[in-house]
């Protein structure tokens, strides 16, 4: 998938839980109005506020494990024991419309876009911190310490696929923060080469030491 005048551009943004991803995207989405949101499908229950068809397409795992089969997803991978998905069909269409489509995922899912869009534009969002991502995390108040130890655990194995992704954007001041990723969807659009941040790079290594 290139670069061309005849269909959108797909941009993949991950990060570990807490570092701030949903936020940054849901700014995007409302300064940005060439993009889109690809509405992933998961089988986990809704959180508060959360409705279905607007933030996932919430569905069983049967359901799920059945459009699997299918091959309707173009990407799907399990994240702390729930799997979500995006729907292949949906992603195209949007593309074809010339929409820039944002595919909001993990690092598996990634890897796995990537192979079948070489020329995606794939951004990783980190904490500025190990404590910083914790505060945030605990001040969420949605997981019990046991599942905030696990999502730390998690966090550090998933910055540690850091490389395999175009840009790092790291997530300390998020006015910053939207700034960059708003400065290196606009740099893939216009196909100017964006320069890696070699202080975000030393970052990520080492918060992604286990």
């Amino acid at each position: 998938m290139s670069n061309q005048a005849d269909h959108g551009s797909l941009f993949v943004i991950a990060a570990p839980s807490g570092a701030g991803k949903t936020s940054l995207v849901n700014s995007l989405m409302v300064q940005d109005q060439r993009l889109v949101l690809s509405i992933s499908h998961t089988t986990r229950k809704p959180r508060p506020g959360e409705e279905n068809g607007k933030h996932y397409h919430f569905v069983s795992k049967e359901s799920f494990e059945q459009m699997v089969e299918s091959g309707d997803f173009m990407e799907h991978a399990r994240v702390f024991d729930h799997f979500y998905g995006s729907n292949r069909n949906s992603v195209a269409q949007q593309l074809k419309q010339n929409r820039d489509v944002i595919l909001e995922i993990d690092w598996q899912g990634a890897r796995q876009v990537r192979s079948a869009f070489p020329d995606c534009c794939q951004i990783f969002i980190i904490p500025p911190s190990l404590e910083t991502l914790r505060e945030r995390l605990t001040g969420r108040g949605q997981d019990s310490e046991s599942v905030i130890r696990r999502r730390m655990q998690d966090a550090r194995a998933e910055i540690s696929h850091w490389q395999e992704f175009d840009q790092l954007v790291v997530n300390d001041d998020f006015d910053t923060a939207l700034e960059e990723l708003q400065v290196i969807i606009n740099d893939h659009r216009s196909n100017n080469k964006h320069i890696k941040n070699k202080a975000y790079e030393h970052l990520a290594q080492q918060l992604g030491k286990r």
